[in-house]
């Protein structure tokens, strides 16, 4: 049952996160509702049972649940709750957040799309703002859960995006100067038709 339970957690967590990067809260509400269902039920069977509750597979999907949360409120620009506003284990929200800060690479492109740059970059600004805050987590990766390794992860989407987000801008400085220029020179009156 509480495996069973935990793979529901992961697919509603993995829906809800689709429903905020195609801005649908209502489909967001209704999967984040199924998830933190399913995860209550998986922590009440392994209650009594801490050899399969530190299997992993509870871990992980309080990972996925923290994600979902913590990648809407990253957009949202609203306060992350924290581990105990979730009810999970500390691991796996920090696990959480650095996968939720990479979630913002798509959030943000999706934004340069739609001509919103100063949205993408307040989003890259909070990718950093996580990165910078994990890597002052310093403990051994057994008392962490591997957040090391989701933290080298995340610097290199940090990377990717920077490069992205940086090229995207430039193009866009140069296409506006160019549009300026354009006008400039045409003379007074002018018709362009």
């Amino acid at each position: 049952m509480s495996l069973s339970a935990c793979r529901a957690v992961i697919r509603s967590s993995a829906s809800a996160i689709r429903a905020v990067h195609r801005l649908d809260p209502q489909l967001y509400d209704e999967k984040i509702a199924e998830a933190a269902a399913s995860l209550r039920k998986a922590q009440l069977a392994t209650k009594e049972f801490p050899s399969i509750a530190n299997a992993g597979f509870l871990h992980d999907a309080e990972k996925e649940y923290a994600e979902a949360i913590l990648t809407r409120a990253l957009v949202d620009s609203t306060a992350l709750p924290g581990p105990s506003d979730l009810d999970i284990g500390i691991p796996a929200w920090l696990n959480g957040l650095a996968e939720a800060a990479s979630e913002l690479r798509r959030h943000l492109l999706d934004r340069l799309r739609h001509d919103q740059a100063d949205m993408a970059e307040t989003l890259f600004v909070a990718m950093q703002d996580v990165y910078e805050a994990l890597l002052g987590v310093d403990y051994p990766d057994a008392v962490t859960a591997g957040l090391r390794r989701s933290t080298d992860a995340l610097r290199a989407v940090l990377e990717r995006t920077r490069s992205d987000l940086t090229t995207t801008l430039i193009q866009l400085r140069l296409q506006r100067a160019l549009d300026k220029a354009g006008e400039e020179s045409l003379p007074r009156g002018s018709d362009t038709r």
